[in-house]
């Protein structure tokens, strides 16, 4: 499991997530900290995608599911590079999730373009990042709060609104931001 429990991360991102069941994906879910908080959020009734390319942490995230979440589906892809949900055709997503994961990505925003694309009208797009400016190890390609706007804009989005801020336990501060798709 991650640094951030399950709690901690419902009380981070539950601000930004609206309480209605619906469809979402976790991009760059990992063991699915963030997708076991989205299950909470949303309600059994939903649907989500864990999408990760580490097939091991997502296998320990299946066997939770199998329990605790029946309508959770794992897809081992490289979520920067083109691939598919099962079921889904673009646009079928009420919501999706990046947290800790979008600052994996080179070239942020035309991935974030090509994903926003899955958005329903009414879509929504929430985001957990570290609110730096230097590059690191574990973040090579930070998103300041101060970026992410431009971010969401080229990508079809509203101008995010920052749901969350708290110290990170590995220094600096995370934010939580939202945003809709733009016209929806």
């Amino acid at each position: 499991m991650s640094h951030v429990n399950v709690r901690d991360a419902i009380a981070l991102i539950e601000k930004a997530v609206p309480k209605r069941s619906g469809t979402w994906a976790d991009f760059g879910s990992g063991e699915g900290t963030f997708s076991r908080a989205l299950v909470q959020l949303t309600g059994s009734e939903s649907r989500l995608y864990a999408v990760d390319r580490d097939a091991n942490a997502l296998a320990s995230l299946a066997r939770w599911a199998r329990a605790e979440a029946p309508n959770l589906v794992t897809v081992v892809a490289d979520y920067s590079r083109s691939f598919e949900l099962p079921g889904l055709e673009p646009p079928a997503l009420d919501g999706m999730l990046f947290a800790n994961s979008l600052h994996y990505v080179a070239d942020q925003a035309a991935v974030l373009a090509r994903l926003t694309r899955w958005l329903k009208p009414d879509g929504r797009a929430v985001f957990a990042e570290y609110d730096q400016r230097r590059a690191t190890q574990w973040v090579p390609y930070p998103i300041p709060a101060a970026r992410l706007p431009e971010l969401a804009q080229a990508a079809g989005l509203t101008a995010p609104a920052i749901t969350a801020r708290r110290r990170s336990a590995f220094g600096g501060t995370l934010y939580v931001a939202a945003a809709d798709l733009a016209g929806g």
